[in-house]
């Protein structure tokens, strides 16, 4: 038995990478084989003509070495024949150009549009991958295999051992600008109008509201006194010259008290102010949903924004700080984004091997996905047909004695004792009957 076959049936998805057999063993085995057989049906051959010859060098031979005699020269007609039959399906049997020999070379063109014509109608028709998808039960293999936590970690890993070589592909500056462009045209694209009302009515139907709202307010208190100096100098920046500086302090002061009057109002609940804040705010998040005009230019300032370089660079320096925070977890030891894959992908299998429902449900989308491929199948079969035409003669020749030679040599082996077995039966019925 080949070193590897024996694999745990909890892991089923491993058969081939656990199997010992490479592209590269299985042509030297064959490569093997093929000079093991062929040397036993030349060494059966080279003995018959031995017999033959040695028996023919004896003078007055009797009754058993005719029979041998007889044995031997059938024996050696035999191997010829079916050692000229065999050799003249790959090439000149040695080296002459005789009819009809060389078989595989000069009908290449014909053997690779046959055996396109033959994997489309047996193995690419919509009944039999149907029928093989079916007896598979994908789903119900891959939930059981993630089920195993091993199995999962194992998964896991290979996908966040491959996450970095992807992410830091996408460092350069060209893939850069394009995910800027790309992500700011999709939020072009995006009707966030509807989206952004219904977070709104979400939020203020919630007890988050208020907090949130009192939260903005209490902001708005140390914003304004923070920067009541500053307010006071801009107060008299745009005043007239001959207005005294007392008067615009006080006109300042008045702003900034009106201000704070309004948002304590606010900040009071159950306040009018605070009632028609909210009411205001309700009524936008409705005309975002419903109202066309409110939504087109809700979406034209978007554009606009999306649009201004300092947005377009924000965007690139999102990308570029997402790439940095990803590259890091993964390489941390106890990576959070790794432990997520694994989360993720036990949870799947288990979720999944309890839910039957669900496995016939991604059965069937694999199958209609198996089956939409099935149109192609015409061009596979092309495709097969093209490759081994692009091969040359002695190419494909090799390639097929190598694939089936060493068993072809079984041909010369049973030809030898057949022709063996024929000339002593008929050297023993002439002896006897004439």
């Amino acid at each position: 038995m080949r070193a590897g076959n024996a694999v745990s049936s909890a892991t089923p998805f491993c058969d081939r990478q656990s199997s010992a057999i490479t592209p590269i063993n299985t042509a030297e085995r064959q490569r093997r084989a093929l000079r093991r057989n062929r040397g036993l049906a030349s060494a059966l051959l080279i003995a018959a003509a031995a017999a033959a010859i040695a028996t023919r060098l004896i003078p007055a031979p009797g009754f058993w070495l005719l029979l041998l005699r007889a044995g031997a020269e059938a024996a050696l007609v035999g191997g010829l024949a079916d050692w000229f039959a065999v050799t003249a399906l790959f090439r000149h049997p040695l080296g002459l150009p005789i009819p009809h020999t060389a078989i595989i070379p000069r009908s290449k063109d014909r053997i690779g549009e046959g055996l396109g014509d033959f994997v489309e109608r047996n193995f690419l028709a919509p009944e039999i991958i149907a029928e093989k998808l079916r007896a598979l039960e994908p789903s119900r293999r891959l939930a059981s295999w993630l089920a195993e936590p091993a199995n999962a970690r194992l998964a896991a890993e290979q996908i966040a051992a491959a996450f970095p070589y992807a992410i830091r592909s996408l460092g350069d500056p060209a893939v850069r600008d394009f995910a800027a462009r790309s992500f700011g045209e999709q939020l072009k694209e995006l009707d966030l109008a509807p989206i952004l009302g219904r977070v709104i009515e979400l939020l203020t139907a919630s007890g988050q509201y208020d907090a949130l709202f009192d939260r903005a307010v209490d902001g708005a208190f140390r914003l304004l006194t923070g920067n009541a100096d500053r307010l006071y100098a801009m107060v008299e920046e745009r005043s007239r010259w001959w207005i005294p500086q007392a008067i615009n302090r006080r006109i300042a002061k008045s702003i900034i008290e009106g201000i704070e009057s309004v948002l304590w109002e606010l900040s009071q609940e159950g306040s009018e102010a605070r009632l028609r804040f909210r009411q205001a705010v309700e009524d936008f998040a409705r005309d975002l949903a419903a109202s066309p005009e409110r939504r087109r230019r809700f979406n034209e300032a978007k554009d606009r924004l999306l649009e201004h370089p300092e947005v377009q660079a924000w965007l690139g320096g999102v990308w570029d700080e997402l790439r940095r925070i990803f590259l890091e977890d993964l390489a941390a030891p106890h990576s959070r984004t790794r432990e997520a894959i694994d989360t993720a992908l036990s949870s799947l299998g288990r979720t999944l091997s309890s839910d039957a429902q669900m496995q016939a449900r991604l059965d069937a989308t694999l199958e209609q996905v198996a089956l939409g491929l099935v149109p192609w199948r015409g061009q596979i079969g092309g495709l097969i047909g093209e490759v081994v035409r692009s091969w040359d003669a002695r190419t494909v020749s090799r390639r097929l004695e190598l694939a089936i030679g060493s068993d072809l040599q079984y041909i010369r082996m049973n030809g030898t004792l057949v022709g063996a077995c024929v000339g002593c039966a008929l050297f023993l019925a002439s002896y006897y009957l004439w």
